[in-house]
């Protein structure tokens, strides 16, 4: 052989080999048969020898590059991609897969088995909603993950591996029966008892005579003399009711004495009429109760007119609190329920009372309805008008199914609960809320005494699960004939 023959000889053994040789780096054929560099070598020439047998799958790129097509197409300098037949697809679904480590749970699922059922799709390892019927890689050269038959299940289903559930820290809870607490905190103002206020004013023409030396804002006590006044009516109401006693007749004084209380006389100077038998110059005027003077309107030598006010008294031993609620808030209060005030001029000190009224109206203007709150008051501190900070101990006093608040979903057009089936399958369950406390949330529909529901993780469960139903909804659209 003459040496151009041998050079062109030479030439076409390099170029053979080496072709094989790179089609058999692109097949990583080393690393899937377990075989060392020179005994990968030596099969090259034998596995590029190989008939092709099978349907063809896919097509790939001449040059190895990861571009794939389910039909026949080119490449943009115009050359065909290559038909891959089914012996020649590389199934990576045979690999040893490492060993658990002794520490994680061993319990497996339908989640965790290898998939054997056909091959549907590629989706987007991310969760995007994309989706390939051919291997594919992401924008960050991360591969697709396969989706076979049988991984689909109940589209509204998710189910998780394991492994995955302790990555992304799914955690649960079991839904029980609970009394639902939380605080609503509303401002408030300070008024006086309108029970306990007096008014103090004639039934009949009279002179007073003689005040007292009390004020507004001064204290009193029951029995302590205001005034002291003459009236002609009550004069002669009082002579026949001394001449009844000084007769004996029964009859006449049980009648002088209802005509001296129907005339606003006091109890305590009937009495004294009954026990010195005469009639006084004028009569006095004692407070009925302890209190403060709210208003003063008697002046000695007045004449007072039937109905007029002479004194306005108000007992402070009790006070009331009104605080306006949101309209939203409206179905956690309830009557009874235990309320703390507090008031900025005394601090440090809180003070005990109950909800007594929730007023029948809401205010236009506000959207907040008041509530009136009774609250003792023994050493007078809290002072009509008074700005106080009101906390309200509402929810329901009854117990009812209550999940954790981090177990609920509102995604403003549903609220959502995902439940632990088992083996990690998750179902998620459209619910009604009720009162929602500080911990907890009330469910009226949708869970039962005893579910396990996500209280963390769940957002990642309600992604995964979105995606299983548009996939599944994409999937039955490209069945349809």
């Amino acid at each position: 052989m003459n040496t151009p023959a041998r050079v062109a000889a030479t030439l076409s053994l390099a170029v053979l080999v080496g072709g094989g040789g790179y089609w058999a780096g692109t097949k990583d054929l080393g690393a899937q048969l377990g075989l060392s560099f020179a005994e990968t070598a030596l099969a090259t020439p034998a596995a590029s020898l190989a008939v092709p047998t099978g349907a063809i799958i896919y097509y790939r790129h001449p040059d190895g590059l990861p571009q794939f097509s389910a039909t026949p197409k080119n490449t943009e300098d115009g050359r065909p991609f290559v038909a891959v037949h089914a012996n020649e697809d590389v199934s990576f679904a045979d690999a040893a897969a490492p060993k658990p480590v002794e520490t994680e749970t061993t319990t497996t699922s339908s989640a965790t088995a290898p998939a054997t059922g056909k091959l549907l799709y590629y989706r987007n390892p991310m969760g995007l909603p994309d989706t390939s019927k051919v291997p594919k890689k992401d924008s960050m050269g991360m591969d697709y993950i396969p989706v076979y038959e049988g991984d689909q299940g109940d589209a509204s289903t998710v189910k998780v591996s394991l492994g995955k559930l302790q990555r992304t820290g799914v955690k649960t809870a079991t839904a029980e029966m609970a009394s639902i607490v939380r605080k609503i905190e509303v401002p408030g103002t300070i008024v006086l008892d309108e029970r306990l206020v007096s008014v103090i004013s004639m039934r009949t023409d009279s002179f007073v005579d003689d005040v007292a030396n009390v004020t507004t804002g001064d204290r009193i006590r029951k029995g302590q003399n205001l005034f002291s006044f003459y009236s002609k009516d009550i004069a002669t109401a009082a002579s026949e009711y001394a001449a009844g006693r000084n007769d004996g007749r029964g009859n006449g004084d049980v009648g002088s004495a209802l005509r001296l209380k129907n005339l606003g006389v006091p109890q305590e100077a009937i009495d004294t009429i009954a026990r010195s038998r005469q009639v006084p110059a004028s009569i006095g005027y004692v407070a009925p109760r302890d209190g403060v003077v709210l208003e003063r309107m008697a002046t000695a030598g007045m004449m007072a007119k039937p109905g007029d006010v002479l004194f306005r008294i108000a007992d402070t031993s009790n006070v009331w609190v009104i605080s306006g609620v949101p309209e939203y808030d409206l179905a956690s209060v309830r009557s009874g329920a235990e309320v703390n005030v507090t008031v900025r001029s005394l601090p440090g000190r809180t003070f005990k009372g109950v909800v007594d009224l929730i007023y029948p109206d809401v205010d236009i203007q506000t959207r907040t309805t008041k509530v009136r709150i009774e609250l003792p008051n023994p050493d007078g501190v809290l002072l009509a008008n008074m700005y106080a900070n009101v906390e309200i101990q509402a929810g329901a006093p009854k117990p009812v199914i209550a999940v954790p608040n981090s177990a609920v979903i509102d995604t403003g057009d549903r609220r959502v609960v995902f439940i632990d089936k088992g083996d990690g399958q998750f179902e998620p369950k459209d619910v009604t809320l009720g009162v929602r406390g500080e911990n907890q949330t009330e469910i009226t529909k949708g869970v039962a005494v005893g579910d396990k529901v996500v209280v963390a993780g769940n957002f990642l469960l309600d992604a995964e699960s979105n995606l299983s139903s548009a996939l599944s909804a994409m999937t039955q659209e490209e069945a349809k004939p």
